[in-house]
């Protein structure tokens, strides 16, 4: 009979593997396993659908490409028979014609036994009752004589009682493998939803999260470890990937996890925010195959932090900069682009479009003949400008960064097939206000693992001056838009609280220009549904949180 261990060392790897890369995502799990020998680890333990990548949506409705990371899990499997550490791993699991998200123990040179996932998300970004069936109430894994609950993600975040039951079957220790999305001060909601799980089966929990971005969503990692005394035993960083070898002993009352060098400190909110900004894109680049990246640079805000996180994301040699200057670009627009590229130290060109504007114009005269001048004559200056970022981006492969933040895309002020061109949008949810207070912080800031220089990056006037499309003359954003703090909290309001009109006005808001917010927020919907995928920052971005029909009349006129 195997006499349990005294002394278990648990190796939490939070690491960022890529979607459907199965050989990639097993050669990392192998690295991961050689770090945690070399640390005399028992166990390593590894993130929700590791071998896979998360989330894979409907890539797992396809037999083949679940047989591939079952097969792939065997083969890690093979792995372990020499004595090593033993292993838990995320993986799609097929049985009986249905398939499930689940995590495989192996040990001694096989698959032990696989948990199946029982409480599937399906709200927010998350869409797992569609291609995953749920599994049974799970029992505890017997892993050299301890017994180990694998409570998957949503099972410690919902209320089925699958930790209790976990407990209540003999559990000694919880270890819990997340694909857990970041959103701002998203790590305060993990801890609150570690403690409850704590408390109420008196057992010390491991959460291991992922890292990296996938498409929108942008993992942070952050993983760590609660005593049942509810103290915080393990805090590993957000954002950087680490195997980090965790000690446990057993005691009289149970397992307690040596604290000694394991709690790091965490981002404030703007870093945490900017990193993921910067992950996102260096993700959704690298893991598409694109060498580098194109931006319009305008002299305004929202294109210089843009570049700002292109560089950090990718190094100042893989950015390339354009400015397009019409008869409406101010001299301090220019000024300012070409002082954010030089403190980028980015490449930087202007092409002039006055004469394909021009063209078109011609082009259009008859069609157009007897008609005023307005709106339609002011976005050929920004659908030319896409058009030719866009036969940059073919001509060179490069990957065009665009550049719209989440106040204009909440209510239209965005020219389609033109500013709103693009491969990814690093900004696409954060509010005007956000992108100001960012680009701030990131003059007197920049995190260690972030490419671009110290010091200032974005020019302070850039800062300082009011908004403009400079689509005619004098033009400001204000003209169109009430200010920008007053729009960034009615639609704060509207698009993350889905609060009532009433309701915002009560807050003092105009009760006509709530609705006429309201009204663009809706109509704005059928342009949303064509721009490009930006990192998730909010609890409810466009897209994959909030999905509004195209077609919709309703308006809020109680």
């Amino acid at each position: 009979m195997q006499q349990p261990l005294d002394t278990l060392r648990i190796a939490i790897a939070q690491l960022n593997p890529v979607m459907g890369d199965i050989r990639h995502n097993l050669e990392l799990a192998r690295q991961a396993r050689a770090d945690a020998a070399r640390h005399h680890a028992d166990l390593l333990f590894m993130t929700e659908l590791f071998i896979s990548g998360y989330p894979p949506e409907d890539l797992v409705l396809k037999p083949a490409f679940v047989k591939a990371c079952m097969d792939a899990v065997a083969e890690l499997a093979t792995d372990t028979a020499d004595c090593g550490p033993g292993v838990i791993i995320g993986s799609p699991y097929a049985e009986d014609s249905k398939v499930f998200n689940a995590a495989a123990l192996l040990d001694a040179g096989k698959i032990q036994t696989w948990r199946l996932k029982v409480d599937l998300p399906n709200y927010g970004e998350f869409d797992e009752k569609r291609v995953f069936a749920p599994g049974p109430m799970p029992g505890p894994v017997n892993f050299r004589g301890v017994r180990l609950g694998i409570p998957i993600c949503e099972d410690i975040w919902g209320d089925l009682g699958v930790c209790e039951t976990l407990a209540e079957s003999g559990a000694e220790i919880l270890l819990s493998p997340n694909g857990s999305p970041y959103y701002r001060n998203k790590m305060d909601i993990r801890h609150q939803v570690g403690l409850r799980q704590v408390i109420e089966t008196g057992l010390p929990l491991v959460y291991a999260n992922q890292l990296g971005g996938q498409d929108e969503l942008v993992f942070d990692g952050g993983s760590f470890a609660f005593n049942t005394d509810k103290s915080l035993a393990v805090q590993m960083n957000q954002f950087e990937e680490a195997v980090l070898t965790t000690t446990w002993r057993r005691g009289d009352h149970g397992w307690v996890c040596d604290k000694a060098g394991a709690v790091r400190r965490l981002p404030e909110a703007d870093e945490a925010d900017w990193r993921a900004c910067v992950i996102g894109l260096r993700d959704y680049v690298n893991k598409n195959g694109f060498k580098n990246v194109v931006i319009g640079l305008s002299g305004g805000i929202d294109s210089a932090i843009c570049a700002a996180i292109a560089v950090d994301a990718l190094g100042e040699e893989r950015v390339r900069c354009v400015m397009m200057p019409y008869r409406y670009t101010s001299s301090e627009s220019l000024k300012d682009a070409e002082d954010c590229a030089a403190a980028l130290g980015v490449r930087y060109e202007i092409v002039p479009i006055e004469e394909p504007v021009k063209g078109f114009e011609v082009a259009l005269s008859e069609t157009f003949a007897g008609t005023n001048e307005g709106v339609t004559e002011e976005n050929l200056q920004s659908r030319t400008r896409g058009t030719i970022l866009m036969a940059i981006s073919n001509k060179f492969g490069s990957m065009v960064v665009t550049t719209g933040n989440k106040s204009e895309m909440s209510v239209g002020y965005a020219t389609l097939y033109g500013d709103m061109n693009g491969g990814y949008n690093p900004i696409k949810d954060l509010y005007k206000m956000q992108v100001y207070r960012l680009s701030d912080w990131r003059n007197h800031h920049c995190p260690w693992d972030c490419k671009g220089p110290t010091g200032t990056v974005i020019p302070q006037n850039i800062i300082d001056k009011a908004p403009s499309a400079e689509l005619r003359p004098d033009q400001t954003d204000q003209d169109s838009l009430p200010p920008y703090p007053v729009l960034d909290d009615i639609l704060e309001c509207l698009v993350e609280k889905e609060m009532a009109v009433d309701d915002i006005v009560a807050r003092g808001h105009d009760r006509g220009l709530v609705h006429k917010v309201e009204h663009l927020l809706y109509i704005a919907e059928y342009k949303r549904r064509q721009s490009a995928p930006g990192v998730k920052i909010t609890r409810k971005n466009f897209g994959r949180d909030r999905r509004y029909p195209i077609t919709n009349r309703f308006r809020d006129r109680s």
